[in-house]
């Protein structure tokens, strides 16, 4: 940057001071806290992207876990989903939390760490866009044929046909979802976050339009098996 810019940072080099900045104060030292009202505090959004940097991957797969589990819980209250004298609190919910961690968290950040390596260094607009593509093509269909096989599964699907059926039924309808949701989600995270908060942040936007997807399936679910009963 010449010094005669030095005192308004272009848009791009603005943007690498904030993330900068972000890494900065998650490498400072945890012990410090604030005093408030209640006495000591301590910044949990800080130790959590410490926690993100010194062990990513088993950081991750706690998240993707607790998500995942609140998923469950949530979509089949939304559906209405239990047993008949049992409560929402059902096996699935540890099969789903067993899924976020052990499959979708190291999966998620096997994708997002190679999809970051290739566009590594490369900051123009072309490169972010075409960033953008890769992820909707590749990244995205894998990681929703992945999930929806998992979901059909944990939702009853034992064979191959069964599980095959359910991810052909429910692949277009979530692409089309990940074809709006992903690019702005990825556009996000290229402008504001660090690399090491990406795989969490998508968790969270991922979390968002599981639960949705995941009551949606119940419900049909539900409904075919209310007309085979009639």
């Amino acid at each position: 940057m010449a010094p005669a810019a030095a005192s308004m940072p272009a848009g791009g080099d603005l943007v690498e001071m904030t993330k900068s900045t972000v890494k900065t104060t998650v490498t400072q030292n945890l012990d410090s806290k604030t005093k408030g009202k209640g006495g000591p505090r301590v910044n949990y959004a800080q130790i959590y992207l410490k926690a993100l940097q010194d062990n990513p991957l088993r950081t991750k797969m706690l998240t993707s876990g607790s998500l995942m589990a609140l998923q469950e819980l949530l979509a089949s209250v939304i559906a209405k989903d239990r047993p008949k004298h049992g409560t929402y609190l059902t096996p699935r919910v540890p099969k789903m939390a067993a899924y976020g961690a052990f499959i979708s968290a190291p999966l998620g950040h096997l994708l997002i760490s190679l999809l970051q390596r290739i566009f590594d260094g490369h900051t123009s607009t072309k490169s972010k866009i075409l960033q953008i593509l890769v992820s909707n093509l590749l990244v995205s269909p894998l990681q929703n044929v992945v999930m929806l096989a998992s979901l059909a599964y944990v939702n009853g699907a034992r064979t191959f046909h069964q599980v095959k059926h359910d991810v052909k039924k429910g692949f277009l309808p979530v692409m089309k979802v990940s074809w709006i949701t992903s690019p702005v989600a990825l556009i996000i995270a290229q402008k504001f976050l660090p690399k090491e908060a990406w795989v969490p942040f998508f968790n969270v936007v991922g979390f968002v339009i599981g639960t949705y997807i995941n009551s949606e399936q119940k419900k049909r679910k539900l409904a075919a098996v209310k007309r085979r009963k009639v």
